[in-house]
């Protein structure tokens, strides 16, 4: 019998509640995203793309998912 893995961490500044591990990667792709128009701080630091599917998120981390928008 497994255990429920609940994580909490803050997005955007917001707590939220992960039912399952993922990486960053799975959760840009998990709420639609298209990482060419956004950049992500991970704990204070802003990563990369290609780095994405490296982190696996854990409690208490910080993300900040910032998009790009366009004006004049």
């Amino acid at each position: 019998m497994g255990v429920d893995l609940v994580l909490k961490l803050l997005i955007n500044g917001k707590e939220e509640t992960l039912s399952r591990e993922m990486t960053l990667a799975e959760l840009i792709a998990q709420r639609g995203l298209n990482p060419k128009s956004i950049i992500v701080e991970y704990n204070y630091e802003l990563v990369k793309e290609e780095v994405w599917p490296q982190i696996k998120l854990k409690e208490s981390d910080r993300v900040e998912i910032l998009r790009f928008v366009g004006g004049g």
